[in-house]
């Protein structure tokens, strides 16, 4: 059987059959956001497969806790968080965590104007799986979604220092990247 809808329209509908465990509107729900929620997904993953694995154990979370979604909050922002979450949570079983003393972390700037305008958003996104794991965790918490130092640090159990650390370590990988792509010397 088949069944169209306007999410939107419709929005109420689905998210009770969901909770019915129906899975038209299953279908209907991981076909209306997978897109957006992949792009949350590969920002925080290494690579397109680990993206989507993320993005399918998110999307049984959303599923399973569809019940607890309150009606009148963004369903898209409730979603988001919880792919948020998920990532996060294959970051700690991974437990590939690398850093280094604070002490011997700088921060590198360029006298050329803004080559992040010519980066393409696949290029970045590209760049930013490249990062160590941790490093590509905080970017992604710190400069994609807000976080602070301490909530990053509590969320996954590193001290504010070692976040604050890894930050300035992943721009850093980054404008190297970004440097070596568009043949950006330094001054």
């Amino acid at each position: 059987m088949t069944h169209s809808f306007l999410l939107e329209e419709d929005e109420v509908d689905i998210i009770a059959a969901c909770a019915r465990q129906e899975s038209w509107a299953q279908q209907i729900l991981y076909e209306s956001h997978f897109g957006v929620l992949m792009g949350v997904s590969l920002r925080y993953a290494g690579s397109y497969d680990e993206a989507l694995d993320v993005l399918h154990d998110a999307f049984i979370k959303i599923f399973d806790k569809i019940d607890s979604y309150n009606e009148g909050t963004s369903l898209s922002s409730w979603m988001k968080r919880i792919v948020v979450n998920t990532a996060i949570d294959n970051y700690r079983k991974k437990k590939l965590r690398r850093t280094e003393n604070i002490d011997n972390v700088f921060e590198m700037t360029s006298s050329n104007p803004n080559p992040v305008d010519k980066i393409q958003e696949k290029e970045l996104i590209q760049c930013i799986q490249s990062l160590p794991p941790a490093y590509r965790a905080v970017f992604n918490m710190s400069v994609i979604d807000g976080m602070s130092h301490k909530e990053i640090g509590e969320r996954l159990g590193v001290s504010e220092a070692t976040s604050r650390s890894n930050l300035v370590k992943a721009r850093k990988k980054l404008q190297s990247f970004i440097k070596a792509r568009y043949k950006i010397q330094d001054k």
